[in-house]
């Protein structure tokens, strides 16, 4: 199973990067990497320096600076963010920083002093300020005073949709709210002018994104405004009517959440509405460590809403990331997560080992756990996860399925599921008759055969007959 988050660069990733430009423009590159959160960010600061008159590169030698966009979580993070850094220096000498580790400007030019700029995260206007330190705008007025069009970093048919920036929580093992702020729901009208605009422009799946989806709108008190409601469940009926693959990220398991269930089960009777998934993030399910998390909803009983969420939509799937070798965490609470897992039976399922956080207040927990220990205890989680996970993808053998395909290339068209997120999840490959298919398409399929995160199908009657008309992708 790929890891969360994915690395996502134009110059890897198939990034949407328009390529034309005028003789002499000045040309700005972005490496993107963390959270799709991040990506978003990323995507609105190209998309401003577009509409300022700057050509965006695929490359660090054809710009003039490149914007690093940082994550800064943990530890493994910040080496990555500095290693992209160090990378982009040497490639192209003139770098700016922006991001969570931003906040932490000390630790980035104590290692490349040599940097332009260091911003922090969603720092929109400061990074703007810094490219034009560096790379002063050259707007054309005859091309420049147009609507700029947006630039992508993920494939043209899907993409992220933030509704909030920061936390409205207090979790001892993060420091989100320290570094983006607490809760800011952004106005649900606002939210849905901007999916329309997407669905418009050919997307055909939508990934809602926040810290905290389920607390969308709890900040603006679940205000009306133009028509539409700032609750998450208000707000995924809205989405859902558009017509798009509409699919939930980060979803804390409240009360409410139930409610969002039954516009799940529509989609597979209707074709409309929200996706039958959810991504929610359990971390664990002792409730001794998850007190010790301060995690919001410790004490719910979330086998009890697994079951109801199951009986209402059958077909639901479930991804998770839990944390092993939180501080304190013994050998039978640990065990019980291990039992957990045989009876919540989640679709997919990620963990990392704990790591201190500067800042973060499990630093001063005792009775840390020993590396030795953690990696033991994740091998077994993730033994126990990959068994899990096997099984239920051999059930779904013979099964028909719609999916959608991310990219075609000479050896096959690499699609997902409803149950796959991009990046984060499984594929389902078609090695067979897919001349015909294009990224974006939705088509449906037999699956013939299944791995232990991956799955293996055939398209049932000619692609022609499924593929969808997708005007300009």
């Amino acid at each position: 199973m790929q890891q969360n988050p994915p690395d996502i660069r134009p110059d890897l990733a198939r990034a949407r990067v328009p390529d034309d430009r005028r003789e002499g423009q000045p040309t700005i590159g972005m490496v993107s990497l963390g959270c799709p959160k991040a990506l978003v960010d990323s995507e609105r600061i190209l998309t401003r320096l577009r509409a300022e008159g700057y050509a965006i590169s695929a490359d660090y030698h054809g710009a003039d600076a490149v914007v690093v966009n940082t994550c800064g979580f943990l530890d493994s993070a910040k080496a990555e963010s500095l290693d992209a850094i160090g990378e982009a220096l040497r490639e192209n000498g003139r770098v700016i920083v922006t991001g969570c580790l931003g906040a932490e400007p000390d630790y980035i030019t104590g290692a490349h002093p040599k940097v332009l700029a260091v911003t922090g995260p969603h720092q929109y206007e400061q990074v703007l300020d810094a490219v034009h330190r560096a790379v002063p705008p050259q707007p054309d007025p005859f091309i420049d005073l147009l609507p700029a069009s947006g630039v992508s970093l993920t494939p043209r048919h899907y993409s992220y949709l933030k509704i909030s920036e920061g936390c409205n929580h207090k979790c001892k093992f993060c420091i989100i709210p320290d570094m983006r702020g607490r809760l800011v729901s952004r106005p649900a009208h606002a939210v849905v002018r901007e999916a329309e605009k997407l669905v418009q422009a050919g997307v055909r799946e939508l990934l809602v994104i926040s810290q905290d989806t389920s607390a969308y709108g709890l900040d603006r008190k679940h205000d009306t405004e133009r028509g539409h409601r700032a609750h998450i469940t208000d707000l995924a009926r809205d989405l859902g009517s558009l017509g798009a693959w509409v699919r939930l990220h980060y979803v804390y398991p409240y009360p409410h959440v139930r409610d969002l269930i039954p516009l799940m089960a529509a989609h597979s009777e209707s074709g409309g509405l929200v996706l039958p998934y959810l991504d929610i993030p359990f971390q664990h399910a002792h409730p001794d460590v998850l007190r010790r998390m301060a995690r919001p909803a410790a004490a719910a009983k979330t086998l009890d809403e697994i079951a109801a969420w199951r009986a209402v939509c059958p077909e639901i799937t479930l991804r998770s990331t839990f944390i092993v070798g939180y501080p304190g965490e013994t050998e039978a609470e640990f065990q019980t997560l291990l039992d957990w897992l045989d009876e919540a039976q989640l679709d997919r399922v990620g963990a990392f080992q704990y790591e201190n956080v500067r800042g973060a207040r499990a630093n001063d927990l005792p009775d840390h756990v020993d590396p030795e220990v953690k990696q033991d205890r994740y091998d077994r989680f993730m033994e126990k996860a990959q068994a899990i996970s096997a099984a239920k993808l051999e059930a779904k053998v013979g099964t028909r399925m719609q999916v959608i395909v991310d990219e075609v290339d000479a050896d096959g068209a690499t699609c997902r599921t409803k149950a796959d997120a991009p990046e984060i999840d499984g594929n389902l490959f078609i090695d067979q008759g897919f001349d015909a298919l294009k990224p974006g398409d939705m088509v449906d399929v037999i699956v013939d055969e299944a791995g232990e995160y991956d799955l293996w199908g055939r398209i049932d009657g000619p692609a022609a007959d499924h593929a969808g008309d997708q005007p300009g992708l």
